[in-house]
């Protein structure tokens, strides 16, 4: 079925063949090649314990092998949990834990870490594939193997759970969000329908693979639509701009920081970037004049901006024909199989048009819930199926959303979301920290990045020892990038830390 990935997998090599797929650090895999490579890596799976259902850790940055890897895990039955390749052992090991994981696959040595080590010491009964032995392990599959993921893939039904995304949460403990096969290639579909998208694209991927938006609008919409993707393991402008040029790039999603950087690389004015047509941007609020720079430098035809999170992948887009200034303060509106509400916050009850409130959705993109959860479930999804994304919004007379504040203290650095009660239960264990709270302040190039305030002992951790002690347990968006000492943490007759006044002197 074309509604399931591995479908999505077959389908590609049956119709798009020998044509370019991947192109990454020199080296190029065609959907037929892909389709095969998934194949054997699936059997690879089997042949180690992995059974229809079972779940698979995927912890590396954006490569072939990932791709090839992520795929064969839905082939053989199983379901994808990628990792954040920038996360600590400590926070793989609890995902790990959580999912009951029957393989782990690591990319060892990323940011020149030791991933697999630091895993065993915290993990030492995880089952640890390292993703450079699994072309080794391919060889050695058997027939059996190939037919038992083949009869796998073919059993795997939409509504089955195609993908696991963690995100963090007000909780401070990272939620596991549940996706069926036919979500998942659904906002593929929808995503690419809005950007026009078809087999001639050539698409630079610079969102993480273990993101939504690098798997579900990268990974998936390649197999959709038979376009080649053009990976990126890290975001470097120079790299980029040689790129889009030598390999006359289309698309180019991302945050407003990776087009801020394409425009101000010393690299930029000597680029032909004439082959650029279709911009997505979103995460953080877009000036109009990015929206013009877009269009006006680099070249690109049609520039949208959209709304979007694990839990409801794409929510709204805008739309070819919107004004400029309609891309670069609104959302868009809702997509296909979609609908948005304001409601007030304390009654529950919808609101007009131009009224603020909290921004509901329902619809085909809304998850299915989160693991081994349902109390939070129950709380983010109401009785009418409504997802109460936390974010607070205005819907106009034509259905445009426009953000404009965060019920919850999520900020968004570099264009991932940093949830602040994780940041701060992880500071918390510091010895010498008595009290901490964390919020985001204003970052002319990441959007936002967090700045601590921490009430401390006598004697206790300095600036430095803070910050390091974050970068040893946290990726290193969630890292405090400032840390104030205080005496104490303003609160109200509730307890409850008055984040207004810690940014109203930030």
């Amino acid at each position: 079925m074309n509604d399931t990935v591995p479908g999505l997998v077959r389908r590609a090599a049956q119709e798009f063949g020998d044509a370019l797929a991947y192109s990454m650090d020199g080296r190029t895999l065609t959907f037929a090649e892909l389709h095969d490579l998934v194949r054997l890596t699936a059997a690879a799976y089997h042949q180690q314990g992995l059974q229809p259902g079972g779940r698979v850790v995927l912890w590396a940055p954006n490569s072939i092998d990932w791709v090839v890897a992520g795929l064969a895990v839905t082939y053989a039955g199983g379901t994808l949990v990628p990792a954040n390749s920038r996360y600590t052992a400590h926070e793989v090991a609890d995902i790990v834990d959580r999912t009951h994981a029957t393989l782990v696959v690591i990319a060892d040595g990323f940011l020149g870490r030791t991933q697999i080590a630091d895993l065993r010491e915290l993990s030492p009964a995880a089952p640890i594939l390292d993703l450079a032995d699994l072309a080794g392990l391919r060889a050695g599959t058997r027939a059996a193997d190939l037919a038992a993921v083949e009869a796998a893939a073919y059993a795997v039904t939409p509504d089955d759970i195609a993908d696991i995304l963690f995100t963090s949460g007000t909780s401070g403990r990272p939620k596991g969000v549940l996706s069926a096969h036919r979500q998942s290639v659904a906002a593929a579909e929808a995503w690419s329908a809005v950007g026009e998208v078809t087999s001639a694209d050539r698409y630079l991927v610079i969102s993480p693979f273990f993101h939504s938006y690098g798997y579900k609008v990268g990974v998936l919409v390649g197999l959709v639509h038979g376009c080649a993707l053009f990976p990126m393991a890290t975001f470097d402008a120079e790299a980029a701009l040689e790129l889009i040029e030598a390999e006359r790039i289309t698309m180019v999603p991302g945050a407003p920081a990776i087009f801020l950087g394409l425009l101000e690389s010393p690299a930029f004015p000597g680029t032909d970037t004439s082959s650029l047509r279709f911009a997505n941007t979103g995460a953080a609020n877009v000036p109009v004049t990015l929206v013009e720079r877009l269009q006006r430098e680099l070249s690109f035809d049609l520039v949208i901006t959209a709304f979007g999170m694990t839990e409801c992948v794409v929510a709204t887009m805008c739309r070819r024909g919107d004004s400029d200034e309609t891309v670069a303060t609104t959302c868009g509106r809702a997509i296909d199989g979609m609908e948005t509400a304001i409601a007030d916050p304390e009654t529950g009850e919808h609101l007009p048009a131009g009224r603020e409130g909290e921004l509901l959705l329902r619809g085909s993109q809304v998850m299915l819930g989160y693991l081994d959860d349902a109390a939070a479930t129950a709380e983010a999804i109401d009785g009418d199926g409504w997802l109460h994304t936390g974010d607070v919004g205005v819907l106009d007379d034509n259905g445009y959303l426009r953000i404009t504040d965060r019920l919850k203290d999520m900020y968004i650095c570099g264009g991932f979301n940093v949830y602040p009660a994780e940041v701060e239960q992880a500071l918390a264990r510091l010895d010498g920290v008595v009290d901490v709270a964390v919020i985001g302040v204003p970052d002319a190039r990441l959007g936002e990045v967090g700045k601590a305030f921490v009430v401390r002992r006598e004697g206790g951790p300095d600036a430095e020892a803070v910050v390091a002690y974050a970068r040893e347990r946290l990726a290193n968006f969630k890292v405090p990038r400032e840390v104030v000492f205080v005496d104490a943490l303003p609160r109200n007759l509730g307890g409850k830390v008055l984040k207004t006044e810690l940014r109203s002197t930030s």
